[in-house]
């Protein structure tokens, strides 16, 4: 395909050829966040698939569809709205996916406070768990954090557990 001039391939096409050269837990993540992005079909890539036998990094990306957990966004998302009612029940207002763009890198945070330079993550173990996660989480943390951002990570047992703990925390951050 062709997109303002320059020849593109689809989403199936490249996640095929990433196969071929990436690790199996890098070609996962690039799949979640290609269904993160809502640009993955999964029935345009078991159609390449069909017409690609035999061809590098198949059996790979059907591995990796195969493991794929589309549950797992959706724990995500669900962890997401538990503690975006619990800044609103205490009266915190973030901004939401909001969008920043960090040494020439546009990111989304899940949720910010750009009056208090304060960003806050919400991580699931199973999608932020893994070690390609963990390096990229890291990474992207110290880029936060050079430019003057705070980054809290929360996780589904303090969203669920310790929600007053969370709320104060946040408060004291807030207040600085």
């Amino acid at each position: 395909m062709v997109i303002d001039g320059i020849p593109c391939t689809s989403l199936a096409r490249t996640l095929l050829d990433l196969a071929a050269t990436e690790s199996p837990s890098t070609l996962r993540y690039t799949v979640t966040q290609s269904e993160v992005a809502e640009v993955f079909d999964l029935a345009e890539v078991v159609e390449l698939l069909k017409r690609s036998r035999g061809r590098r990094g198949v059996a790979r990306l059907r591995l990796a569809i195969e493991l794929h957990d589309p549950n797992e966004q959706e724990a995500r998302l669900e962890l997401e709205k538990k503690l975006l009612r619990l800044f609103k029940r205490a009266g915190l207002r973030p901004e939401v996916n909001g969008h920043l763009v960090v040494d020439g890198i546009s990111m989304m945070p899940d949720f910010i406070w750009r009056d208090a330079r304060l960003i806050v993550e919400a991580d699931s173990r199973r999608v932020h768990g893994t070690a390609t996660a963990f390096e990229k989480d890291r990474q992207r943390d110290q880029r936060f954090a050079a430019a003057g951002w705070t980054v809290i990570r929360v996780t589904w047992h303090q969203v669920t557990h310790e929600p007053g703990r969370l709320t104060q925390t946040l408060r004291t951050l807030l207040a600085r």
